[in-house]
């Protein structure tokens, strides 16, 4: 593992000060009747999360869902029956899982689009014979 340089470390220490003087959760609960979690925050802005749309939460039960904590710091939340942590920050930035989940279901949610431009296309490609074959990759 590679050493740490003081300057790394000042930059580290300067970013999490940072996240200190920022929005931090202040308490958070499942809502079943809305189907949510719901973060308040030190502003007294309540975030409200479908939990299908967070990464480690799709397919929980309202059980595990509802056994929730906010870290000491205010910048995490920890479902531990479901051992899932959300970062108070990235959810405020929209990010709702690793990149590899994100671009997963973006890109699923993009195969799904429909406009006539597609349908078309898709009409013209398969007079065609459909989609073209991949080709072979000979050693």
């Amino acid at each position: 593992m590679a050493e740490l340089t003081d300057e790394q470390f000042e930059r580290a220490t300067r970013r999490g000060a940072a996240r200190l003087h920022g929005p931090c959760a202040v308490a958070a609960r499942y809502d079943a009747g809305r189907g949510r979690v719901v973060i308040t925050l030190s502003t007294g802005v309540e975030l409200g999360l479908a939990p299908r749309s967070v990464e480690g939460l799709a397919g929980a039960s309202a059980e595990d869902l509802r056994v929730v904590e906010v870290d000491a710091l205010g910048l995490g939340i920890h479902f531990p029956r479901l051992d899932a942590d959300l970062y108070v920050p990235a959810l405020l930035e929209g990010v709702l899982g690793s990149r590899r989940w994100m671009a997963a279901r973006l890109g699923a949610a993009g195969g799904q689009a429909r406009s006539a431009a597609k349908a078309m296309a898709a009409r013209e490609n398969g007079r065609r014979g459909g989609r073209p074959r991949k080709a072979a990759s000979g050693a």
